[in-house]
C-alpha cells in the first residue's frame, strides 16, 4: 500500500509541475488603454451597409450630429471609402435617375425609391443596403433595429410595403403588415 502512495504522490507532483505555467515575473503588456472618450465629448456614428465577401456588412461612419435616415443614405450613396474597399466591401446600389430619400417618423422610416425595385439592376442586395442603412439611423420614438419599420415607396408603383432589417442584415417583411396604398 505504501508503494502505491509513493507512486501516486510522484505522479501527482509530476502532473502539477508540468501544468505549463512557468515562473515569470511581470511582463510588458503594451501601452495604456486608449480610445475612451473624454467627459463631455460625444461622437456620433451612422451605420452604413455594404456588400462584402460574406454578405451584407455594417460599417460605422463618423458624423457630426446624430445621423438621421437621409444623412445615413447619403453616406451609403458615396460608396465605400478606401479602407472599406481594401476590406473587400462594395456597393450594389445601382445608379438611378434621382436619389433615394428617407424621412423618419415615430419608430418608422419612409424610404422613397426613384425607380421601382424591379427596374434596379442587382436590386436585391442594393435594396437590402438601402433598407438596413435607413433602419439603423436615428429614428424618433425610441425604437431600435430590428423593431424599426421601413415603409418602402417605389416610384410609379402603387402601394407601400413594410419591412425590417434584422441583426444579420437581412430584410424581412413585417408580420401582419399588408401592402397599403399611399
Amino acid at each position: 500500500m505504501r508503494r502505491h502512495v509513493v507512486w501516486l504522490t510522484a505522479l501527482l507532483t509530476a502532473a502539477l509541475a508540468g501544468c505549463g505555467v512557468g515562473e515569470t515575473g511581470p511582463a510588458s503588456a503594451g501601452p495604456p488603454a486608449s480610445g475612451l472618450r473624454a467627459p463631455g465629448s460625444v461622437r456620433y456614428y451612422a451605420q452604413v451597409y455594404f456588400v462584402g465577401p460574406y454578405g451584407v456588412q455594417a460599417v460605422a461612419r463618423r458624423v457630426k450630429p446624430p445621423a438621421g435616415p437621409q444623412q445615413a443614405l447619403d453616406l451609403l450613396l458615396e460608396g465605400p471609402d478606401a479602407a472599406e474597399r481594401a476590406r473587400g466591401l462594395i456597393t450594389e446600389v445601382p445608379a438611378m435617375p434621382g436619389r433615394p430619400t428617407a424621412t423618419a417618423g415615430t419608430g418608422a422610416v419612409d424610404l422613397y425609391l426613384p425607380v421601382p425595385v424591379a427596374r434596379m439592376s442587382g436590386g436585391g442586395l442594393g435594396v437590402t443596403q438601402l433598407v438596413c442603412t435607413a433602419a439603423n439611423a436615428q429614428v424618433p420614438g425610441g425604437k431600435q433595429p430590428p423593431a424599426v419599420d421601413v415603409r418602402v415607396h417605389e416610384a410609379d408603383t402603387p402601394g407601400i410595403w413594410t419591412v425590417r432589417c434584422n441583426a444579420a442584415g437581412n430584410v424581412l417583411p413585417v408580420p401582419n403588415a399588408s401592402p397599403s396604398s399611399p
